[in-house]
């Protein structure tokens, strides 16, 4: 966690540009940034999320970007709306598998294996770089089989997947991110700012993965936008938590 009146992490004013991210070579690179509302070091990190995703959809690369939203900033003056509790546990999870056992925000993490401060752009693109360029050891489908009225006011989504036989403690995370997000912020260290963040994550689950088949479900929240959000699927390994194969689908293309 980044402590109020410690040295901030500034973002560069140029944005990071096509040619800093390597054409796929039948990589993938899953991206997670683990941010706050609360954290006045977070807004410049979520700029670089953005950037990273919406470069690769205008070069078709398989990147995959999440938002963590994480609670323990919410005690500050600021409660986060996207923040979750599971997701600070998933983020403490890494921080045991990189041995570091403390937590920061903006923490970005790629194919969960490498963790630098989120508004490094430099290191994310060098992050992805490699990753795009290392062909992935486990193939990965999604297909949607149910969009429907939850019971919650939100969409039931039902996915099926289809792996290879899967290696000894995997789990299967499937994550519902939606872009284009506002928030009027009151207190805290962002107040009076309104920020716009996307790839926020609004439902998750994570499964172990003991079958080349299944479904997975998921619903919705009810404020979400089918139009501005997409589902994405990735297999890991519980031990290490490195990432070994990611896929996606656009809510947009089922919805309507």
């Amino acid at each position: 966690m980044t402590d109020p009146g410690s040295d901030r992490v500034r973002l560069p004013e140029s944005p990071p540009r096509a040619a800093d991210v390597a054409p796929p070579n039948g990589g993938f690179a899953v991206v997670g940034l683990f941010t706050s509302q609360g954290c006045s070091s977070c807004p410049p990190a979520e700029e670089v999320l953005t950037e990273i995703e919406r470069d690769a959809r205008t070069r078709e690369q398989p990147v995959f970007a999440l938002g963590f939203h994480v609670d323990y900033w919410d005690d500050l003056g600021w409660p986060d709306r996207f923040a979750d509790a599971a997701f600070t546990a998933r983020q403490q999870a890494y921080a045991r598998a990189f041995g570091s056992g403390h937590l920061y925000t903006p923490q970005m993490v790629v194919n969960g294996t490498v963790e630098f401060v989120g508004s490094d752009r430099r290191r994310a693109a060098s992050a992805i770089a490699s990753a795009l360029t290392s062909a992935p050891s486990t193939p990965l489908t999604l297909s949607m089989q149910d969009y429907a009225a939850g019971a919650g006011g939100g969409q039931r989504v039902v996915l099926g997947y289809e792996t290879e036989r899967p290696g000894e403690r995997t789990v299967l995370n499937v994550a519902i991110v939606e872009r284009g997000l506002e928030s009027e912020v009151a207190r805290g260290e962002n107040a009076g700012r309104t920020l716009r963040q996307d790839n926020v994550v609004r439902a998750f689950t994570s499964s172990g993965l003991d079958a080349e088949s299944g479904r997975v479900e998921l619903e919705t929240a009810p404020d979400l936008d089918p139009r501005q959000a997409t589902v994405l699927g990735y297999v890991q390994n519980d031990r290490d938590k490195a990432i070994v194969a990611a896929t996606a689908i656009d809510l947009s293309a089922v919805a309507g």
